[in-house]
C-alpha cells in the first residue's frame, strides 16, 4: 500500500532528525502537525547530503554526491524513490512548490565542500546562500502553504535566518573545519596565522545583523510555524552569545554547546511568548 510506504519513509526522516539534532527535533514539535513531516523531509535531505561531504572520508565523496544528486532529480521527476529520504523529500518538493533552483543551489554548495578552500567574499556569499539560505527558503515554502505574496515578503528574512544559523555553526566549528576538513570559511581570516579578537568581533557584527533582520520576519510567520522557528532562533542566538563571551583562543580549543536543559527551557519560553503574544 502506497500510503504505508510513504509513512514509513517519512519516519526515516524523523529518525534522522532526532538522531542528528536534538535542537531541531524540539523545535519541530512546536510546529502545527501539518508542517512537521515536510520539515522532517527537508532536514533528512540536507543532512544526508552534508554527511557525504563531511564524514565519508574513506569513500569517493565526489562520486557519492553525484549519485545522490542524480537520484534526487530522478525522484522529483518520477514522483517516487526507493531511497526513503529522497522519496519523502520529493513529496514535499511537489506538494509545497519548492523550486528546483533552490535544490540546485544547495547541491552546488555541497560540491564546494569537496574542495580544500579558503573563501573569498564572493565564494563565501555563494556558499552561504546555497548551504543555508535556500534551506530557509525551502522551509518558508512549507510555512506559506501556497501564499506566494507572503513568501515573497518573507524571503529576505528567511535568508538572513539561514545565514545566521550557518555562520554561528562556522564560528562554533572553526577549528574542526580548519584542522580536519581543510576549510576556512570566513574571508580574510588566516587561521594558520591568527584568529584574534578583532577578527572575531567583525564576524560577530555580521552575524548580529543577520539575526536582527531575521527576527522581523519571524514576527510575520503564520502562527502554526512561528513558535518553532522562534525556538530555533533563540537556541542559535543563545549559542551565539556564549561564543561571543568566549575568547578567540578558547573558541579554537573548545566546541561551545547548549545543554539539553537549556534547549528545553528555550523552547518553553518560545511557547509562552507565543501564547502571551509577546513576539
Amino acid at each position: 500500500m502506497l500510503a504505508l510506504y510513504r509513512r514509513t519513509n517519512i519516519e526515516c526522516s524523523r529518525i534522522i532528525t532526532r538522531n542528528y539534532s536534538t535542537s531541531f527535533s524540539m523545535g519541530i514539535l512546536a510546529f502545527d502537525k501539518k508542517f512537521r513531516d515536510p520539515i522532517y523531509a527537508i532536514y533528512g535531505f540536507v543532512r544526508y547530503a552534508d554527511e557525504i561531504v563531511d564524514t565519508f572520508h574513506s569513500f569517493n565523496k565526489s562520486e557519492l554526491l553525484e549519485e545522490f544528486t542524480q537520484d534526487t532529480w530522478k525522484a522529483i521527476d518520477r514522483g517516487i524513490s526507493l531511497n526513503p529520504v529522497l522519496d519523502s523529500f520529493q513529496k514535499t518538493v511537489s506538494e509545497c512548490g519548492i523550486g528546483r533552483d533552490l535544490i540546485q543551489a544547495f547541491l552546488d554548495s555541497m560540491s564546494m565542500d569537496l574542495q580544500d578552500i579558503e573563501y573569498a567574499e564572493q565564494s563565501y556569499n555563494t556558499y552561504i546562500y546555497g548551504s543555508a539560505e535556500v534551506v530557509g527558503l525551502m522551509c518558508l515554502r512549507v510555512f506559506c502553504a501556497g501564499d506566494d505574496s507572503l513568501y515573497d515578503r518573507l524571503k529576505p528574512a528567511a535568508r538572513h535566518l539561514g545565514a545566521a544559523f550557518q555562520k554561528v555553526n562556522f564560528l562554533r566549528d572553526i577549528r574542526d573545519d580548519y584542522e580536519n576538513r581543510g576549510r576556512t570559511y570566513f574571508p580574510g581570516v588566516d587561521l594558520g596565522i591568527y584568529f584574534d579578537q578583532r577578527a572575531k568581533k567583525a564576524i560577530e557584527a555580521d552575524i548580529e545583523e543577520d539575526f536582527r533582520k531575521a527576527y522581523e520576519g519571524i514576527r510575520q510567520l503564520p502562527s502554526g510555524s512561528r513558535t518553532g522557528v522562534l525556538s530555533a532562533y533563540r537556541f542559535y542566538l543563545n549559542l551565539f552569545r556564549k561564543i561571543k563571551r568566549t575568547e578567540p583562543a578558547q573558541v579554537m580549543l573548545t566546541r561551545i554547546r547548549i545543554s539539553n536543559f537549556e534547549k528545553a527551557a528555550l523552547l518553553a519560553g518560545s511557547v509562552l511568548s507565543h501564547r502571551l503574544s509577546w513576539l
